[in-house]
């Protein structure tokens, strides 16, 4: 039975406040709250539900920096945006349909071989390269795909939409990330409106986490501006090893 204490709300807003730091970064931030939100004794829909709205200060805020900042055009990206959020909104629905055992079998391995290709691939960096897919195309492939998996499932959309930008898009990695986290947020939001309806939302909990979201997010955010792919690089690399690990354990331990 979950009751909010004074020193519960403490402690996630501390757990809120470190994971929207690293998730503005390389993504993975549901990694550390999703098991605090359990721990404090929310049912896995509830903390699942909780982990989404808090998610949303996280996302929010951290898009607003980027695009404050000149990282971001909403007007180029507005189609992704959209294919994005209907993703989310159809992944959401079908996961209360479809057993999703399957996907959690294959997707610690997808992350590793992210965390791989981040670490070895030479062709991340700063710089945009060329473009693979035009945006319309990556719109209703990469965007609608990603979306979808994160109304679906969601660990790691974070680095999976990065990785779209920069294998896809031919974006540099600073740029990939702030394009992420941007993305991410409509498919949070997405994914927060169907949880409400269904009632899986400890608001109280979620709001207070959801200040120490946002709080962790504006200082990874002046960090991805001010390190770039030096920073970027190794901590994405850290979280989908992690990540990976954990799904692992989780699955066969």
């Amino acid at each position: 039975m979950f009751e909010l204490t004074l020193q519960i709300g403490l402690i996630l807003f501390a757990v809120a406040l470190l994971a929207g730091f690293i998730d503005s970064i390389a993504g993975g931030g549901g990694l550390i709250t999703i098991p605090a939100l359990m721990w404090a004794g929310l049912p896995p829909a509830a903390a699942l539900g909780t982990n989404k709205l808090q998610a949303c200060g996280g996302s929010f805020f951290a898009s607003l920096y980027f695009i404050r900042k000149g990282m971001v055009d909403l007007k180029a990206i507005k189609l992704s945006l959209i294919c994005a959020f209907m993703g989310a909104a159809i992944g959401t629905i079908l996961v209360q349909m479809i057993d999703a055992e399957l996907l959690q079998l294959v997707l610690p391995f997808l992350i590793l071989a992210i965390g791989c290709y981040f670490l070895f691939s030479k062709k991340i960096a700063e710089d945009d390269r060329q473009q693979v897919l035009t945006p319309t195309l990556f719109a209703f492939t990469a965007a609608l795909g990603v979306g979808f998996y994160d109304g679906f499932f969601g660990p790691g959309t974070g680095s999976f939409f990065a990785l779209a930008f920069v294998s896809l898009a031919g974006f540099g990695l600073a740029k990939a990330t702030a394009h992420a986290k941007v993305l991410n947020f409509s498919t949070n939001i997405a994914s927060l409106i169907f949880f409400i309806i269904g009632g899986q939302v400890a608001v109280v909990l979620g709001l207070i986490m959801l200040v120490g979201q946002a709080i962790g997010a504006t200082l990874g955010s002046r960090l991805v501006m001010s390190k770039g792919v030096k920073i970027i690089k190794p901590l994405v690399v850290i979280m989908s090893f992690a990540m990976s690990i954990k799904l692992l354990w989780s699955q066969y331990m």
